[in-house]
């Protein structure tokens, strides 16, 4: 599989929080870089194309747009 990314991804295991329209979501980061990340869900149902990414460990909230789908995972990239 070639590598789409322009940035390498760093494997990770941080708690977050998918905040949109109110409600809010916990996910799981499992990789992660300058310009986006992988979340593993419980289920990708209800989450929108665009959501606010907090990051608990570091305090940090990031915009996301979803660029992938899968089961209980979804890939995001910042911005």
């Amino acid at each position: 599989m070639d590598e789409r990314r322009d940035k390498a991804r760093h494997r990770v295991l941080k708690a977050g929080t998918i905040e949109f329209g109110g409600g809010a979501i916990d996910c799981t980061i499992r990789n992660l870089s300058d310009t986006g990340a992988a979340l593993d869900v419980t289920s990708p149902v209800g989450i929108p194309d665009h959501f606010i990414l907090f990051v608990q460990a570091d305090g940090k909230h990031l915009s996301c747009t979803v660029i992938w789908r899968k089961e209980k995972r979804i890939g995001v990239r910042f911005g």
